[in-house]
């Protein structure tokens, strides 16, 4: 997991307004490297480094939108999941 962690509160894509399950984390990485003036060519490529952000990127699985965390989190407290199992929670 990354240095940021995602908070562990429900999500809701406020894009598509269906998916709550499927997203991945989105993050920013650079990677140094050198070329050769005249043949183009890498010559010195460096390991990447993850650069830390203050919030993670979420993005839906389902139709593709990305956003801060804090949106779909929102959206999820906006339109709660209702339970459908009257089973659960006696």
């Amino acid at each position: 997991m990354t240095d940021n962690q995602m908070q562990d509160k429900p999500y809701f894509c406020p894009n598509c307004r269906s998916n709550r399950v499927k997203f991945n984390v989105v993050t920013t990485y650079s990677q140094s490297f050198m070329k050769d003036a005249i043949t183009g060519s890498v010559t010195v490529q460096e390991d990447p480094l993850q650069i830390a952000e203050p919030e993670p990127n979420i993005q839906c699985r389902v139709c593709g939108f990305t956003g801060n965390e804090l949106r779909f989190v929102k959206q999820a407290e906006r339109e709660p999941r209702q339970n459908t199992n009257p089973g659960q929670g006696l």
